[in-house]
């Protein structure tokens, strides 16, 4: 499904989209050397967040997005789409435990999503 969609659906202006086949810009502001491989669309939370954990960024997501909507798992299902909630999780130190409260992680399985956390030490 086209990047738009989503905007028009969420009613929010993304972040960063790609359009399968066509040039896009890498998270450096430079073009890519190919064309996108496929259709996304994405949120970025941490401009408007100023946290280091994660639940924060993720309610920040959740409300943007207006979540739970009661149709949006069908349309993701219907576009044979995917919702991710992708993290990065800088834990250098070893010893930090990325909490995400049991109700945003039963909000997010409940619309379909996924919640992935990249951890760099």
């Amino acid at each position: 499904m086209h990047p738009d969609t989503w905007t028009a659906f969420f009613g929010v202006f993304p972040s960063r989209t790609i359009t399968r086949g066509k040039p896009y810009l890498l998270p450096s502001g430079r073009l890519g050397s190919r064309p996108g491989k496929l259709n996304l669309w994405a949120l970025e939370s941490k401009p408007a967040v100023h946290s280091d954990r994660l639940e924060p960024h993720l309610r920040y997501l959740i409300d943007r997005l207006s979540l739970p909507r009661d149709d949006v798992r069908e349309r993701i299902e219907r576009a044979d789409a995917r919702m991710r909630f992708f993290c990065y999780w800088d834990n250098e130190t070893g010893n930090r435990v990325p909490y995400v409260s049991e109700a945003t992680r039963k909000l997010i399985e409940s619309i379909g999503g996924v919640l992935e956390i990249d951890e760099y030490r």
